[in-house]
């Protein structure tokens, strides 16, 4: 029940992030201000006369004691802002939400970079967003991004491959795993970095979500890289909010004769550094190369024949698993059971439309 009187302050209706820090700033505490009169309410600047009759008035405590309980059950972490957890980074934009929701562990002071991009990414921004997470985890660069299809998923297997720390940011609650084939990268990031989100336990990823989350990826991050969007992507909201928070936006140019590259272009126009290695984003945001990989050593392990057959054939280039089965001497069942040690191993990647690549 520890954040009890959080959740119940949240829960009044008029009351957003702005409002309850105001509140939270004037009381001290959301007990004190549930429990203020109508009166002292009124006083407190910035608090309009409908939100303080909406305190007053309201009834949250089976709403808050509900949500206390999903809490507990679940094992999230509740960070406020109150907290030394709470990260500073976020503290600094215009609405930072009081508190949220944690799954994993924060670092107070490590680096970050967040990598966003489209939902329907083709080979070439899977592959180029796998290469550059790897890179900048083996920088000690923690990668940020929002567990969507696409980009964001190839961001975050990148980092957590090398051996390096994650953060998602969600659009939905902490508790629901959204896309649901995510799965397993939900619980790689729960052991590898960290899944956040501001909106309560149970949340449906409702579309009007992720917008919203979309302010606190580029908050955490000194920096926002956008690898491949669309005209009106929810990528270019992300590299918007980064300029409003003074962070640095980047962008990797794709290919000018399709349209899922010209959001990215026009970033590229419009200022945005062009990045084709990962020396472009450590020169920029004056983060000193290291010359060696401080995470893992290469792979040393052997290979089976039947994994060194799948291996050599996509050192040739991507490939479909109908093709591997198609070119390979093994059966159906072997080609998927070769394919899942190989990625266990992390030696490939398996991208969308069950296609896979060498790592």
């Amino acid at each position: 029940m520890d954040h009890y009187y959080w959740f119940a302050l949240k829960s009044v209706p008029q009351v957003g992030n702005v409002t309850f820090l105001r509140l939270l700033a004037h009381f001290g505490s959301p007990e004190k201000a549930l429990k203020a009169s109508l009166d002292e309410l009124c006083s407190v600047k910035g608090v309009s006369a409908a939100a303080a009759r909406s305190i007053a008035e309201h009834d949250c405590r089976d709403e808050a004691a509900a949500e206390c309980e999903k809490v507990q059950a679940a094992g999230v972490q509740v960070v406020d802002v109150l907290s030394e957890r709470y990260p500073r980074l976020l503290m600094q934009i215009a609405d930072p939400p009081p508190f949220f929701y944690l799954m994993g562990s924060l670092q107070g002071s490590e680096t970050a970079v967040a990598m966003v991009g489209s939902r329907h990414a083709s080979q070439y921004g899977v592959c180029t967003a796998t290469r550059l997470a790897r890179e900048l985890a083996e920088q000690g660069v923690t990668v940020v991004s929002g567990m969507a299809r696409g980009i964001d998923t190839a961001s975050h297997w990148g980092c957590l491959k090398a051996g390096g720390r994650s953060i998602a940011v969600l659009g939905c609650g902490v508790d629901v795993i959204y896309p649901p084939e995510n799965d397993a990268l939900y619980r790689a990031l729960c052991d590898g970095g960290a899944l956040v989100s501001e909106f309560p336990m149970g949340t449906s990823p409702l579309p009007e979500n992720f917008p919203r989350r979309n302010r606190i990826i580029s908050a955490l991050a000194r920096g926002v890289l956008v690898v491949e969007a669309g005209e009106g992507s929810g990528s270019l909201i992300t590299a918007q909010y980064a300029l409003e928070q003074g962070r640095e936006v980047f962008a990797v140019p794709g290919n000018v004769t399709t349209s899922g590259s010209r959001g990215v272009n026009g970033l590229i126009k419009q200022g945005a550094k062009l990045v084709e290695r990962v020396e472009d984003i450590l020169e920029e945001l004056a983060i000193e190369p290291q010359a060696t990989h401080p995470l893992q050593k290469p792979p040393s392990f052997p290979l089976t024949p039947q994994e060194a057959e799948l291996y050599a054939l996509l050192c040739q280039g991507v490939l479909q698993i109908d093709e591997i089965i198609v070119q390979s001497a093994l059966t159906a069942g072997e080609v998927s059971a070769t394919l899942l040690r190989l990625e266990m191993k992390g030696i490939i990647t398996q991208l969308p439309g069950k296609r896979f690549a060498v790592v």
